[in-house]
Parts: C-alpha cells; sequence; structure tokens
C-alpha cells in the first residue's frame, strides 16, 4: 500500500511542476482595448470581507501577500460602489484571501462623489477612454483619453492605474489625480493634493482637510475663506531648475524636492517607520496624516504631524469656537457665569464644539462685543495688520462684519504686536509662552443684547 501512495505523491508532484513550468503568470494585471466589465454579483473575483466590505477584481498584479488591485469596491449596505485601487491580500495563484482579516484598504477612487450601482459598467473603449457608467447608461467619470492612441490598460506594482500607448508611455495615470492616500513610490507634484474624506464612513471629497506642495514646501490646511494653514515644512533656498516642486513616499521618509529633483538628495525629509511590509499613508477627516501597514492586519504605525504639532494644534480637536487645553475640550466662557457666549453642541461630546448663544448679526452690528481669551493662541497666525496695539486691532475687527475674532501677538512691547481677523474660527488652545514666546490673546466677537454690559475677559485656567 506504501508503494501506491507514493507512486500517487510522484504523480502529482509531476503535474504540479509541469503547470508551474510553463511560465503563465496567475495574476491579471493588464487590459486591452475593446474591454467592458459589469459591476455585477456573479463577476468573477468577487470576495465578500467580514467588515462588510466588498471588491470586485478587474486588475490585480502579484501574487503571496498584500497586493494592489482596481475594481468595484462598497462597504457597508453594498448599495453604491466605487472604482478604486485597494490593497488585498492574496495567495499563491492571486486569489484574494483572508476575508476575515485582510481587509481592502483604498488608495485611490475615480468617483468618491459620484458612487454607482450594481450592474453598473466600466468599459476601456476602442478608442482609448476608460469610462465609468451607472446602471441607468449616465456618464459618471471618464479618463478623456480618446484619440490619444492608447494601447492598454495596466495597474503597476506601485499601485498606478496606467493607460499606456503603443511605445509604453503613460497617456494618463492614476498617480496624476491623488485623492486621499499615497502609496510608496508615488509623488505629490506641485498642483496636486490630498484631500481628505468627509468622514470615516463617507469617502465623498467633502473634507475639510488637504495637503499640497508648492515651491516654498509642504502645507496642511483647513478649508476655510482663505484657507488656514495648520502645518508648514518651509524650504528656504533657491530652485535650482524648473521642474515641479513634489513630495515623494520613499522607504522610510516622506522626502521634499522643493528646489531640487532626483537624482540629487531632497531638501527635507520627514523621516517614517522602515516599510516591512505593505505601507500607505492617508489624511484622515480630522487633518491627522497616518500611516498604515500589514502586519497580520492593518495597523496605524505612525501618526506623522502629531509629532509636530501635538493634540492641541490640530483645527478641529475641539470643534468650531472650542478652547483645548491638555487635550481637553471646553467652551469660551466669561468670568461672570450669567455672561455665557457660547454652549457645547453636544454636552456628552465636547470636542464636537461650541454653538453662538446668540448669533453674530450683521445689521446688528451696533451691539457687537468682544470676550476676552487672555493667553490664549490659535493654530495658524496670518497678520492682516502688523505693527499696531490690542485697542486698534479690536476696532479692525469690529469694522469688519466677516471677522469672527481679533487675534493679537506680541514680543514685549503690546503697543508693537500684530493682528490677525479671521473670518471663521475653529479650535483654540492655551498659549505656552515659554514654547511660544511671544504673548497672545484672543478677542472672540459676539452679540450682546441691548443694555447688557459688556463681557469679562477670562484666563486660561477657566478652562484648565
Amino acid at each position: 500500500m506504501f508503494p501506491k501512495c507514493w507512486n500517487f505523491i510522484i504523480i502529482i508532484s509531476i503535474l504540479l511542476s509541469l503547470q508551474l513550468g510553463d511560465g503563465q503568470p496567475f495574476d491579471y494585471p493588464t487590459a486591452n482595448l475593446s474591454t467592458t466589465w459589469i459591476n455585477s454579483v456573479s463577476a468573477n473575483h468577487s470576495v465578500d470581507f467580514t467588515d462588510g466590505s466588498k471588491v470586485r477584481a478587474i486588475l490585480l498584479r502579484g501574487t503571496f501577500g498584500p497586493r494592489y488591485a482596481c475594481g468595484f469596491f462598497c462597504n457597508g449596505k453594498c448599495d453604491s460602489y466605487l472604482f478604486a485601487i485597494f490593497i488585498v491580500q492574496t495567495n499563491s495563484v492571486s486569489n484574494i484571501v483572508m476575508p476575515s482579516l485582510g481587509f481592502p484598504q483604498v488608495v485611490w477612487s475615480a468617483n468618491r462623489n459620484h458612487p454607482v450601482k450594481i450592474n453598473a459598467t466600466l468599459q476601456l473603449t476602442s478608442g482609448g477612454d476608460l469610462v465609468l457608467r451607472d446602471a441607468d447608461g449616465t456618464s459618471v467619470w471618464s479618463t478623456n483619453t480618446r484619440g490619444r492612441s492608447v494601447a492598454g490598460l495596466n495597474l503597476t506594482e506601485e499601485g498606478n492605474l496606467v493607460l499606456f500607448d503603443r511605445n509604453n508611455k503613460v497617456v494618463w495615470q492614476s498617480f496624476d489625480h491623488p485623492t486621499d492616500a499615497f502609496v510608496p513610490g508615488q509623488k505629490l507634484v506641485s498642483g496636486q493634493k490630498l484631500t481628505a474624506s468627509a468622514s470615516i464612513t463617507n469617502s465623498t471629497e467633502g473634507g475639510l482637510f488637504s495637503m499640497f506642495v508648492n515651491n516654498e514646501g509642504l502645507f496642511a490646511a483647513v478649508k476655510a475663506n482663505p484657507p488656514q494653514i495648520y502645518y508648514q515644512q518651509v524650504v528656504v533656498g533657491t530652485k535650482a531648475n524648473k521642474k515641479a516642486s513634489y513630495a515623494k513616499f520613499q522607504n522610510g521618509s516622506l522626502a521634499l524636492y522643493i528646489h531640487s529633483s532626483e537624482p540629487r538628495d531632497p531638501d527635507s525629509v520627514i523621516t517614517l517607520p522602515q516599510i516591512s511590509s505593505a505601507q500607505y499613508m492617508k489624511l484622515g477627516s480630522d487633518g491627522h496624516l497616518r500611516l498604515y501597514e500589514w502586519a497580520d492586519g492593518w495597523k496605524e504605525v505612525f501618526d506623522i504631524l502629531t509629532g509636530y504639532l501635538g493634540d492641541c494644534n490640530y483645527p478641529t480637536v475641539c470643534g468650531k469656537n472650542g478652547i483645548c487645553s491638555n487635550g481637553q475640550c471646553s467652551c469660551p466662557t466669561s468670568v461672570n457665569a450669567s455672561m455665557n457666549y457660547f454652549k457645547p453642541i453636544n454636552g456628552r461630546q465636547p470636542n464636537l464644539g461650541c454653538s453662538e448663544i446668540t448669533p453674530l448679526d450683521c445689521n446688528a452690528s451696533r451691539y457687537h462685543n468682544f470676550l476676552e481669551l487672555e493667553d490664549m493662541t490659535y493654530f495658524t497666525f496670518n497678520a492682516d495688520i502688523t505693527s499696531t496695539n490690542m485697542d486698534s486691532c479690536k476696532q479692525a475687527c469690529l469694522g469688519n462684519c466677516s471677522c469672527k475674532a481679533a487675534i493679537f501677538r506680541y514680543g514685549s512691547n503690546s503697543s508693537n504686536g500684530d493682528c490677525y481677523l479671521p473670518a471663521q474660527i475653529f479650535s483654540l488652545m492655551n498659549n505656552e509662552q515659554d514654547k511660544t514666546h511671544y504673548n497672545s490673546s484672543v478677542f472672540m466677537k459676539v452679540q450682546i443684547t441691548p443694555n447688557a454690559s459688556a463681557p469679562a475677559k477670562t484666563s486660561p485656567k477657566d478652562h484648565d
């Protein structure tokens, strides 16, 4: 009996070696013109995951381990889908596996503002255009590459979806159209930006936060008019060439090429953990730039900006009009308890911010006054008036209906300070003079009722 079993094993081994020896790959990373894919429940390479997400892979690059794929993706009720690039776990024959642990990580999507339904189609036309249509035939998204000699579609090892011509040159690539994520090898070029999703559960481009590169450095901003910068890595120097500035996600760093370009050394680097498995970074709906890595499950391994900013420098850490003190949130208050002008939006969730008890009314500007917050500061400061005093700063805000607060900073001479008049206020924080080396007060514009006295000033200890 033993010899028969042994013979059977030998036969199976020979068959497997013949199958593997023909050199045929198991992945499917490319597609030809005139190809159509349908977001159908019976589509090939469909996988349901235990977190409620679902993928229907169209292209997949590589075998065994975390690999890039693209196709239709949904999460939750799955009544709407994105055409996306995602990282999934694969086995040695490029099957998507680990549905209870290797949840798909979306790193790019074409239609985040316009999800499609079941039976939507993606077509690589004979003319070289990649077109996404909803189930009713409505065109939702297109690369607009018709007539540009496109020869095919390729998903690269780096997770870049590329339309290429007969000479293998790039005609269109997803790397030129970043969403909220960034993968190793990718560049964020001047003129592009990462834009956060509206929330953890809403992938639309309605988020407050963005990150971008220009000829001065790398910046992160919160949406306002004008945008308010909450992080900046400024590179001093003179540009050595006419090439666009960019940041590149490399192994162990986010490298800034502002004045120089490869193969020269970067002008500045933000150090990251070395890559030991698949990684990606994502700009979250809270303004944090987080690095994720696969390690028997997806884990956050680094909060990239927090080492520079701390907890309280994020614009929405305590919501609009909220005060952050040692990571705790509160609302601005007056010394006179009967003269409150702000209240928590949700008493059980103080991080959601504070609303005005009486909204500001430009038609009743004679009843505008200030709630003084002594030794308080703001995450950004863009002086509207320089070399001025506190009273002039306050008067400038009173004379401008769009001004929501007068923020006054000075060194040793309060008669020679700078004044910032933001039209929108996010989270405030205590001014730690031993770190900032300046004095700062915030004057919140408030609506008082006729015959009411002016609000008394308050100090940081009132919010500790």
